[in-house]
C-alpha cells in the first residue's frame, strides 16, 4: 500500500489502520516530546525515509525540530 505523508499527519500512531501502519513501516515520524507543560497528543507531525527528511518537513512548515523524537516505526507483531 502506498501511503502519502498527508495521511498520517495529526494522526496518532496507535489510531493507525493495520494497513496504514504496514505502509509507514520503515519510515520515521517526528512527534512532540512529552513535558508536564507541553503534554502532547503524540500527535504524528512529519514522515520521512530518515529523521533528517522529518526534519526538513518540520522546518518547511515553521516548526521548531528540537521540540520533536523522531522514531523508527516498525511493523507490528
Amino acid at each position: 500500500m502506498l501511503l502519502q505523508a498527508d495521511t498520517v499527519i495529526g494522526r496518532a500512531p496507535e489510531d493507525l489502520s493495520i494497513e496504514e501502519h504496514l505502509a509507514v513501516a520503515g519510515q520515521w515520524v517526528a512527534l512532540e516530546i512529552y513535558t508536564p507543560i507541553t503534554l502532547p497528543q503524540r500527535r504524528i507531525q512529519a514522515l520521512g525515509a530518515t529523521a533528517a527528511e522529518c526534519v526538513r518537513h518540520l522546518l518547511q512548515r515553521g516548526i521548531d525540530p528540537s521540540q520533536f523524537e523522531f522514531v523508527l516505526m516498525r511493523r507490528a507483531y
